[in-house]
């Protein structure tokens, strides 16, 4: 069982430094860390980036290293020279280390347009102790290996890995920054999005197009031919993003600003080839009264008390005509008998929108603990390798996968992934793929039909049914023998402690 490949960056010195910065952190809330320390690692990556660059070019005679245009040429970030690690480390030990590196990151803001607005510029507020900033910046002035790019490989993974350990350590607030990379994996190896454009209206910190990255390059693709989209409402978890991008080298247009999807929609005329998303969960004040007549319910007004199914129908709305999405929803999303959300959930099933149901185990968020599923539409199931599916659903369910990573997380193997993607592929026929078979308990292909018989609901437990339990051999008549005389032995004990009851009230008066 790979358990620990699952995590994606689990490197030598990883853990343990994130035990050394999370010492550092002392009083500090974790939300509010979590910034000052992503800051500083950003700061050293495009510090290393740049240093590379510098020293390739000091030792090219006919070029300048002062240049900013040689490091904007390929798409690495000019850093003057007030805002360099090696002064940043310098003045670490002194009490206006805070300020220094404000300044630090207003030059870089100037000097790269794109990351204007970006950066974390309060490192000098008096409540920030400088003496833990030093220690901090001393934590992060290390050198990894002597390879082209391994520092900043190296970097990129410490920023996703810190990320996830932040979403640990805040719980429920994490929902608005980061989806378990467990839950992104399926999604992505699902979807395979090799080439295209990529989309999430809700996108957090980035982890779909980090992982989506992640998937070109582990099948030897170009990432030239994705383009990534997204959209984020929350002004911190939009800089996080930005820089996320940033560290991972992913030139995607999250727009110049955050923004609300629904009521300022930044990417109004997009049709992206694949969507990946996991929308807040029941949101309540959307402001849907104020969307009724909106272009995008094409199948239904959404409810103004919840934002589920605009959340659907906003995605519905952004596919290509042979487009693909997969996104995570609460299990409720599934059965609601609401008036609009199961009209809506009904013509999306009739129009034959409906791809696949997947529904997960419990504990694999951090941010919430109520069950949820993932959701897979296709605008298109003859054009995207499909063998005969039209107007099937493959139903998938998942609860009894993953294992317990620690007392309250649950996580998935690669074994895991590639059973329900296996099982995806399979079922759509696609090349290279085992034979699709119903496995009960686990997966089926239903008709509509069916679906319609049991009132539109999606809910894959619904249709697989139980898994067989092998027999083991032993006759009924033994098997019934057994149980029933162990039944008497349990009964036996309950009447005598149900009489020693009595007896302990009785002592105090009570007679029942």
């Amino acid at each position: 069982m790979s358990n620990n490949s699952n995590n994606g960056s689990i490197l030598g010195f990883e853990e343990k430094l994130w035990k050394m910065a999370d010492k550092l952190r002392n009083n500090m809330d974790a939300a509010e860390y979590k910034h000052t320390v992503l800051g500083l690692v950003f700061l050293k990556y495009i510090s290393d980036a740049f240093e590379e660059k510098y020293n390739e070019l000091k030792n090219n005679p006919e070029a300048d290293e002062e240049d900013p245009d040689e490091y904007l040429a390929e798409n690495i970030f000019w850093v003057p020279a007030e805002s360099r690690w090696d002064k940043i480390n310098n003045n670490a030990k002194l009490p206006t280390i805070g300020q220094t590196i404000d300044d630090a990151m207003v030059a870089i803001e100037k000097h790269n347009r794109s990351l204007k607005g970006v950066l974390p510029k309060n490192y000098a507020r008096p409540d920030l102790d400088k003496v833990r900033l030093g220690e901090l910046i001393d934590l992060f002035s290390f050198k990894i290996g002597d390879k082209e790019g391994q520092a900043k490989d190296i970097l990129g993974r410490v920023y996703e890995y810190f990320l996830a350990k932040f979403a640990a350590a805040e719980g429920k607030g994490a929902g608005q920054f980061y989806t378990p990379q467990s839950v992104v994996r399926v999604l992505v190896e699902m979807l395979e999005p090799y080439r295209g454009r990529i989309y999430d209206p809700c996108c957090g910190s980035g982890g779909m197009f980090v992982q989506s990255k992640k998937f070109v390059e582990a099948h030897q693709g170009r990432l030239g031919d994705i383009h990534v989209f997204g959209q984020e409402s929350n002004p911190t978890t939009w800089r996080l993003c930005r820089m996320n991008l940033a560290i991972r080298g992913i030139d995607g247009n999250i727009g110049e600003h955050h923004a609300d999807s629904f009521h300022n929609d930044l990417h109004k005329s997009l049709k992206a080839d694949y969507i990946l998303a996991n929308p807040p969960f029941n949101i309540h004040d959307w402001g849907g009264e104020r969307l009724r007549e909106d272009v995008r319910w094409k199948y239904g007004i959404p409810p103004v008390n919840n934002a589920n199914y605009a959340w659907i129908e906003h995605i519905i709305f952004h596919l290509a005509p042979s487009g693909t999405t997969g996104f995570v929803l609460a299990n409720g999303s599934m059965s609601t008998n609401t008036n609009a959300e199961a009209e809506i959930r009904k013509n999306i099933i009739e129009a034959d929108l409906v791809d696949a149901m997947v529904t997960l185990p419990s504990q694999l968020f951090y941010s919430a603990q109520i069950p949820v599923c993932l959701w897979f539409i296709t605008k298109n199931k003859t054009a995207r390798g499909h063998r005969g599916r039209k107007g099937e659903i493959l139903f998938i369910d998942a609860r009894k996968l993953g294992y317990m990573e620690d007392r309250i997380h649950r996580n998935f193997t690669d074994e895991d992934i590639q059973q329900i993607a296996g099982t995806y592929h399979a079922w759509r026929g696609e090349e290279n793929t085992n034979e699709y078979k119903d496995i009960k308990g686990f997966c089926k292909s239903v008709q509509i039909d069916e679906v319609r018989e049991h009132e539109y609901i999606l809910t894959p437990g619904r249709y697989v049914g139980i898994e067989e339990i092998e027999d083991d051999g032993e006759p009924f008549e033994d098997k019934m023998e057994k149980l029933t005389s162990e039944l008497a032995e349990e009964f036996s004990k309950s009447h005598k402690l149900e009489d020693r009851i009595r007896e302990n009230l009785k002592g105090i008066g009570y007679d029942i």
